[in-house]
């Protein structure tokens, strides 16, 4: 679509008043895609202060800053009137230390993290190697996810020696690996390697309906939030559950953060990013709601409709 000379100029205004912006569907508190809540991730841990642009909330907008940066996808990310890039691109540049710098940040040293490795581990990572200029790279994203792969050494790698190996991480994940440790376990499908960091967060955990529905039949604390737009929710609702507006999320911000807090949305991909953002502010007893209010209709009450 032609992008119109009032959008235009709506979102170079939008540009031009912020020094970081981030167009994205949702906002910083509730993303409703997992790339827009990688960016969000990524920016909390460097940035008190940002805007965010919800791109969900107008589709005119939603189009118009693609056609405006000439770019398919959102996130979007601008520094300075600068496009930065999408969620790759932010991934890449905060793995290496780069978003620093465009962020206009100090450059601070990154000390190298204290490693552990097994002997089971050493001996894999030598049978897998295929070449002495290669070093296996660690990778472990914000949510403590993590990757592991040959390669030979990067810009701004910070080195670290364990078991008679050398190890080589990005600066952003050199500052979640302390007390990390590497083992390589055998299953029944065959070995693979187990990382596990003292550091890592406790993770969101995939609940069936018919096991909510017994938590509630039990009567068991909980708070059930519902990602879903306004519209959505005029077809389907799950009796007892908050929408996750902005009242919604002024209520769950004001909660224990060890209470039992369980997300849902239509199919469960929303409502999985919204609990992944929440996990990262701090809440630890984190659910999503598996396949989402068209899983609870079909397996647990069919008066609700389906969509």
């Amino acid at each position: 679509m032609s992008l119109s000379e009032p959008m235009r100029s709506r979102i170079a205004t939008i540009i031009r008043e912020n020094d970081v912006v981030l167009f994205m569907k949702g906002s910083r508190s509730m993303p409703q895609c997992g790339f827009s809540a990688t960016v969000v991730n990524i920016l909390d841990e460097l940035l008190p202060e940002y805007r965010t642009v919800n791109v969900l909330s107008d589709p005119e907008l939603r189009d118009g800053i693609k056609e405006f940066s000439s770019w398919p996808t959102i996130p979007q990310l601008y520094v300075r009137g600068e496009f930065v890039g999408g969620c790759d691109i932010v991934k890449e540049l905060h793995a290496t230390g780069e978003l620093v710098k465009t962020l206009g940040l100090a450059q601070e040293e990154v000390p190298a993290p204290s490693i552990r490795v097994t002997q089971a581990a050493v001996a894999a990572f030598e049978a897998a190697r295929e070449s002495d200029a290669d070093f296996v790279h660690i990778e472990i994203d914000p949510s403590y996810k993590y990757g592991l792969y040959f390669g030979p050494r990067e810009a701004g790698d910070v080195e670290v020696q364990a078991g008679g190996l050398v190890f080589l991480l990005d600066p952003a994940s050199a500052r979640r690996a302390e007390g990390l440790s590497i083992d390589f376990v055998e299953g029944p499908s065959g070995g693979g390697f187990k990382l596990e960091s003292p550091n890592e967060p406790a993770k969101v955990k995939e609940l069936a309906p018919a096991a909510l529905k017994e938590m509630m039949d039990r009567g068991e604390a909980l708070e059930l939030f519902d990602v879903r737009t306004d519209q959505e929710r005029t077809i389907a609702r799950i009796n007892g559950a908050r929408h996750l507006d902005a009242d919604g999320q002024q209520y769950l911000e004001r909660l224990d953060k060890g209470t039992r807090v369980v997300f849902h949305c239509h199919h469960g991909g929303r409502s999985r990013a919204a609990a992944e953002h929440y996990l990262a502010k701090g809440f630890r007893n984190v659910y999503n709601l598996q396949g989402g209010i068209d899983a609870w209709s079909s397996t647990v009450d069919p008066s609700v409709p389906r969509y």
